[in-house]
């Protein structure tokens, strides 16, 4: 092997206890033919060695000469560079070592370890630069050994040299840690093992991670040198004191560098030219991020995040803050034993000048308020305020961070006291324009509905204004989630709809029940699942025992039974009806295709059940404009529904008025259909006619 004049014979004939550094040197030497030189001052041979009686086994210490040694170098990615006689002469004072420690215990490894840092530091120069160059003659010497206790005799020297200087060890290897190789990654790993080795050097590669003004590639080495040495068995607990500070700081990594990633006038982080494809820093991070959760025993965490894309989320520069709330999910249910740790590193980077590592904090905390007990380190009054405090900054991540923790905080039973701050907060979010934050919004108002005893009667009052508008909102996930909201908020008050037939829950359903009606042909499948579910509370909370039709409608796109639910709404309702065709005369100018052919339909069905003398002829005229500008649609399934429907207005409009009026049933019975010919309407092109065609149940073929 390398430096082999150091043989197997001589390695036996020294017993490890009995030889010092100075002898490991002048043994070197005076195998290599080197001239002996006198000691270095303040280093002498032992008592117990004779120099001057046998001159080939008393030599001095290592020092510097003009003629550079012959030491051969091994094949691979890293070659010993022969400079210096100096960096020849540590080669082989590293493998020599490593014969040395083959047949030594705990004690004589100390030992080894001591004496090594003590000569060193005799030899006078920079001590970085040694242990650089021993660095160097370990990554030249370890390829050719042998694999079993040569080698990780070998790799031992390292752990040894790091007992005292695991700064310029770390500084060394992260040299060669790009592109790192087979070799590179044993010397790491070989650290992670050493208990008493591992929680020094780990603690200098997250000095490296948190040096901003670093270069990227050290940075870069270091992430990866972390994923090494994480991914050993039982590493994990060398950082117990540091564990949720290094956790913040990869996930902040990985924040700044999809940030960077962004940006064009950033430099690429890879700039070595070397075979094979490169591994990006952003993915080193995420390796180093499992191996850190699943060396702690959180698997559970790193399959959670598999499962629901966290960790593409995490790596994305505008779905960044989605994975960190994934994240802190994920830890709130299933590693819980780090929370507090955690929440007490991100309280001061909450006010952090990078926006990074603040917004990154930010969402960490609001994440991590869905743990009682963590959130129970703060007073609620200080939480609340904080989150308020959002609410005003110009951006609007920051806002809908705010929103979200309003939502957790809104789950906690004891925050009924607060109340009056919640709802207007929450309220007037829902007039903005950014989707994240209504929908933020409306899933904190929906929390709020889940509580005990939650404030209906208040919510339906305060929220009924602003929720019909959501109902048509442009933003398919903002209109789902307000009929989501509706639904909930009839659910939760249905005991009152039964008690107050004038009360403003029931006012709010029948202003809506027109739009849920026609979303039940959204175009979004989301929407339109949303629709029907609130209409089966509605149903289930003011008695209709109309569920049947309405899913009937919903999944068959079904006439009879849309003609069915007009009848009764008309006779249950008749003071509403000119409010449920004005509303769905709105719907004949709207841009999507299902839509204008349904309210077309639903105006034909609900004239032909009404009385003449629930509409006047002003509305019925303006009906009658509207379906005619519709018979010139773009869509031939839109035009005939128009045609059938403008005939139904025609003759209601000609029928003359009853002086009596009908003669109302009530809930449940059967309704009675007019002597009017009924329309018939085609099939639908827009929607699947069954469940089975919808849900693909038929497999494939």
């Amino acid at each position: 092997m390398a430096g082999g004049m150091w043989g197997q014979s001589q390695a036996q004939r020294v017993p490890v206890g009995a030889l010092t550094l100075t002898a490991l040197a002048e043994g070197i030497r005076s195998s290599q033919g080197e001239r002996l030189g006198p000691y270095p001052m303040g280093l002498q041979p032992e008592p117990g060695l004779d120099c001057e009686a046998d001159p080939g086994s008393a030599a001095a210490i290592l020092r510097a000469s003009d003629e550079p040694c012959s030491l051969p170098a091994p094949e691979g990615p890293h070659q010993a560079p022969q400079s210096s006689w100096e960096d020849g002469a540590l080669a082989d004072l590293a493998l020599y070592t490593a014969d040395c420690l083959e047949d030594t215990g705990f004690v004589g490894t100390q030992a080894t370890a001591l004496t090594l840092s003590s000569t060193l530091e005799a030899r006078g120069e920079w001590l970085e630069d040694q242990v650089h160059a021993l660095v160097r003659g370990l990554l030249a010497q370890v390829p050719s050994l042998a694999e079993g206790r040569p080698r990780r005799a070998a790799l031992r020297v390292l752990s040894t040299l790091a007992l005292e200087h695991a700064r310029d060890v770390v500084g060394a290897l992260l040299r060669y840690s790009l592109p790192q190789d087979r070799v590179v990654a044993d010397l790491w790993r070989s650290l992670s093992r050493n208990q008493r080795v591992n929680g020094q050097v780990l603690v200098q590669l997250l000095w490296v991670l948190k040096g901003v003004a670093g270069p990227q590639l050290e940075a870069m080495a270091a992430t990866r040198a972390l994923g090494e040495m994480l991914s050993v068995s039982g590493c994990v607990g060398a950082i117990r004191g540091f564990y949720p500070h290094l956790l913040l700081v990869l996930v902040t990594q990985l924040h700044q560098l999809a940030r960077d990633a962004c940006c064009p006038d950033t430099p690429k982080v890879w700039a070595l030219s070397h075979q094979g494809p490169p591994h990006s820093r952003a993915s080193c991070t995420v390796e180093a991020l499992k191996a850190l959760l699943t060396g702690d025993g959180s698997r559970m965490v790193v399959t959670c995040m598999e499962q629901a894309g966290g960790w593409r989320k995490l790596a994305g520069a505008h779905t960044h803050l989605e994975g960190v709330l994934l994240l802190a999910s994920a830890l709130v249910a299933h590693a819980d034993h780090h929370l507090r740790g955690l929440f007490a590193d991100l309280l001061p980077q909450l006010r952090c000048t990078d926006d990074t590592q603040r917004l990154t904090a930010m969402a960490f905390f609001t994440g991590l308020l869905q743990s009682r007990p963590t959130a129970g380190l703060l007073r609620e009054e200080v939480i609340l305020e904080r989150l308020r405090a959002w609410q005003s900054d110009p951006e609007p991540a920051t806002r809908w961070l705010g929103l979200l923790g309003l939502g957790h905080m809104a789950l906690s039973r004891k925050k009924v006291r607060h109340r009056s701050t919640l709802l207007p907060t929450l309220l007037g979010a829902l007039g903005d324009g950014d989707t994240r934050l209504v929908s933020a919004a409306l899933g904190a108002l929906r929390r709020l509905l889940l509580r005990p005893r939650p404030p209906v009667r208040l919510l339906t009052a305060e929220l009924g204004p602003r929720l019909l508008p959501l109902l048509d909102d442009a933003r398919d996930a903002v209109r789902a989630s307000a009929v989501g909201l509706l639904g909930t908020l009839v659910r939760r008050g249905c005991g009152g709809l039964r008690v107050g037939l004038r009360g403003p829950l029931r006012k709010l359903v029948l202003q809506s029940l027109v739009p849920l009606l026609l979303r039940l042909h959204d175009p979004s499948q989301e929407a339109a699942e949303s629709s029907e579910w609130t209409l089966a509370r509605c149903d289930q909370a003011l008695r209709w025992g109309l569920l049947e039709e309405m899913v009937t409608v919903a999944h068959y796109d079904s006439p009879e039974a849309l003609s069915r639910i007009c009848c009764c709404l008309v006779q249950w309702y008749p003071s509403h009806v000119p409010s449920f065709l004005s509303q769905t005369q709105g719907y004949l100018r709207s841009p999507q295709d299902p839509l204008r052919r349904a309210a077309a339909m639903l105006i034909g069905f609900l004239v032909h059940h009404m009385s003449p003398s629930h509409a006047n002829q002003v509305l019925l005229d303006s009906l009658l404009e509207d379906l005619g500008q519709l018979q010139s649609d773009l869509q031939p399934a839109v035009v005939a529904v128009a045609q059938v429907s403008a005939q139904q207005v025609e003759l209601a409009a000609c029928e003359p008025a009853s002086p009596q009026g009908p003669r109302l049933p009530c809930l449940g019975q059967e309704c009675t259909c007019p002597a009017r010919p009924p329309p018939v309407y085609t099939d639908s092109p827009f929607r699947p006619r069954s469940l089975k065609c919808r849900w693909d149940c038929s497999g494939p073929g």
